[in-house]
């Protein structure tokens, strides 16, 4: 006999923790609204952030690259990002002000970065993919993509969710 799905949200508390989400990520997280980092794709398996290029952003002023740190910064935050989707998939019968409760001890523990090739583009893609999440660590990998499509950077991470 198996056991009974799980109830999940309805349409509207989804569509609510979509955006507080995006609001989330986009506003509430100052880091990010600094950078101009913008929430493009909150699906499991295929999480998005989008950031434009802008001269403050340029790590190497001779040839206009982004600079490592905000390379780092967006793989960081699209991983975090990642991890919260797929706990909110994991408590499908959440509120939207629940899920967001289960973020409160999220943080990341361990962040390594493969810069592949220089940071040139008009704008940057951050795709992050849980590859485990467990009750108290997540791990995630990241890749880094400018508008062409050139992979700039990998990475994996372990945060702590619990």
């Amino acid at each position: 006999m198996t056991a009974p799905a799980a109830p999940h949200r309805d349409a509207a508390e989804q569509a609510r923790l979509h955006a507080t989400l995006v609001e989330l990520f986009d506003q509430r997280i100052a880091f990010n609204a600094l950078l101009g980092v913008r929430v493009e794709a909150l699906v499991p398996g295929d999480v998005r952030l989008r950031l434009d290029m802008r001269p403050d952003l340029v790590g190497h002023y001779l040839y206009g690259r982004l600079h490592g740190g905000v390379v780092s910064s967006v793989l960081d935050a699209v991983g975090g990002l990642a991890l919260m989707v797929a706990i909110a998939e994991r408590h499908p019968a959440d509120t939207a002000q629940q899920v967001l409760q289960r973020f409160a001890k999220m943080g990341t523990i361990d962040l390594r970065v493969d810069f592949l090739r220089p940071g040139l583009g008009r704008h940057f893609v951050g795709h992050g993919e849980v590859t485990r999440l467990g009750g108290r660590v997540g791990s995630t990998q990241m890749r880094l993509l400018n508008d062409e499509g050139t992979l700039i950077a990998t990475s994996a991470a372990a945060y702590v969710v619990a």
